[in-house]
């Protein structure tokens, strides 16, 4: 240990990079939670000098004569202006929680650095392709095609920043990332923006808004109380798709792409992840790694980075494994009674997800998805209504849905002239502390 922090001192920029680092490196040598507290706690105080403790949620709230990092932002709007509906556009219906939200709150913990100490990119600065130069072609970044926009927001960049408040075309937009649960995901932020709130639940990111000081979990993207608003509604933001890829197949696709710059108005070392590495996999986001704090649930039909992509409705949650997706192209679920389909896209290595309640039927063929009349879709344009999917660490996804359908794997049969598929569908009631038997069924494509 001696040896370790000066080198991470050397290596990191500022108190938050010393802090995650530090936690990675003690997690790996599996101390005691105590050891870990107190080394931990005496390192940060040494490196963050006077900052505010990430524990001390009786700060003041943001405001004009408090400023944060979103000072620079001209849509910010000043705390306690206004509700949250007058502000931030909503989905039409809340999206399902755990728990209460008031539950949710009090499983919240300290991430490390205090509001605002991861600071968000408030006022983004994008560059050609052409002018990329800290990208290799299988680096993970955030693709975005909303209102006429494509924009890359690069991995490497977002891992120390978590929010960008943005603008895409002339919709105020918030792009988000949490390393700790490998989420990204988009949200329509209106007049005001998004920050970090230094708390964490299930390992994933607090966010709030810098009008009415809500807390919002980035996955369930649904209001909860926190210390600097009490009483917010329970509402769920409005979502908009984040495509997790590389930078090799976005930029294929999207010669043209405007690519976030590392000119971000903050020092930091966009060649450092201080988690590890996605190209390729190394330290988190290693399949079998241990999440970094206690998830809400544990759920071990999986290791716990293997990635998912889960859909949620005001109607419950499902999964699907990432690799079923994959293998089989196609891939049939439900949420409760509703029926639901998933697509693979080769293009990004993604999926898409849809409503299905009339169980049309579809082949997949190379790139494409066949109807039943012979008609060719893309597979983002099959002729259902969307439904938002994203990609997640298993363990986050559980920790949340614990009571979630997951599909996990896919053998393709030909029959008549259409695929038959065979899933095997979990059911899981954490409540009740039992797993139910494996229910196999067929599925028309």
């Amino acid at each position: 240990m001696i040896v370790f922090v000066p080198l991470m001192w050397g290596l990191c920029t500022d108190a938050q990079l010393l802090f995650h680092s530090l936690r990675i490196y003690i997690d790996m040598q599996r101390p005691t939670r105590r050891h870990f507290l107190v080394l931990g706690a005496t390192l940060l105080a040494g490196c963050a000098g006077s900052q505010t403790s990430a524990d001390d949620t009786t700060a003041e709230p943001a405001s004009i004569s408090s400023p944060t990092s979103s000072e620079s932002s001209s849509q910010s709007t000043p705390a306690g202006s206004g509700r949250i509906e007058a502000v931030i556009p909503q989905a039409s219906k809340p999206l399902p929680l755990p728990s209460t939200p008031e539950a949710i709150r009090n499983e919240a913990r300290s991430g490390g650095p205090p509001k605002d100490g991861i600071p968000s990119i408030d006022d983004p600065h994008f560059i050609t392709p052409a002018e990329v130069d800290f990208l290799a072609p299988g680096d993970p970044v955030f693709g975005v095609q909303h209102n006429g926009v494509t924009k890359a927001y690069p991995q490497n960049i977002l891992v120390q920043h978590e929010i960008v408040n943005d603008t895409l075309g002339d919709v105020p937009a918030t792009v988000t990332y949490c390393p700790l649960t490998g989420t990204a995901m988009g949200f329509r932020r209106g007049s005001t923006t998004f920050g970090v709130s230094g708390r964490l639940v299930n390992n994933n990111l607090i966010m709030y808004d810098r009008a009415t000081e809500t807390w919002w979990p980035q996955m369930l993207a649904t209001g909860i109380p926190g210390p600097w608003e009490e009483n917010p509604p329970t509402t769920s933001l409005s979502e908009f798709r984040v495509i997790w890829t590389t930078w090799d197949r976005w930029q294929q696709q999207h010669p043209d792409t405007a690519v976030l710059s590392t000119q971000t108005g903050h020092a930091r070392n966009y060649n450092n992840d201080p988690y590890g590495s996605y190209n390729s996999r190394e330290g988190y986001y290693t399949t079998d790694a241990a999440p970094l704090f206690e998830e809400l649930n544990s759920d071990d039909r999986f290791p716990p980075k293997k990635v998912v992509m889960g859909v949620r409705t005001p109607a419950g949650a499902a999964a699907f494994v990432k690799d079923t997706i994959r293998s089989t192209g196609i891939v049939r679920g439900s949420i409760g009674d509703d029926s639901i389909i998933a697509v693979y896209d080769p293009r990004y290595d993604t999926a898409h997800a849809y409503a299905n309640p009339d169980n049309r039927q579809f082949k997949y063929e190379g790139t494409e998805i066949i109807g039943i009349d012979g008609t060719a879709y893309s597979p983002d344009a099959l002729p259902l209504n969307s439904l938002y999917i994203f990609d997640a660490m298993w363990f986050a996804w559980a920790g949340f849905y614990p009571e979630t359908a997951v599909y996990e794997w896919g053998k393709l049969v030909w029959w008549t002239g259409l695929i038959y598929t065979q899933y095997v569908k979990h059911s899981y009631r954490a409540m009740l502390g039992w797993r139910s038997l494996f229910r196999i069924h067929a599925s028309e494509h």
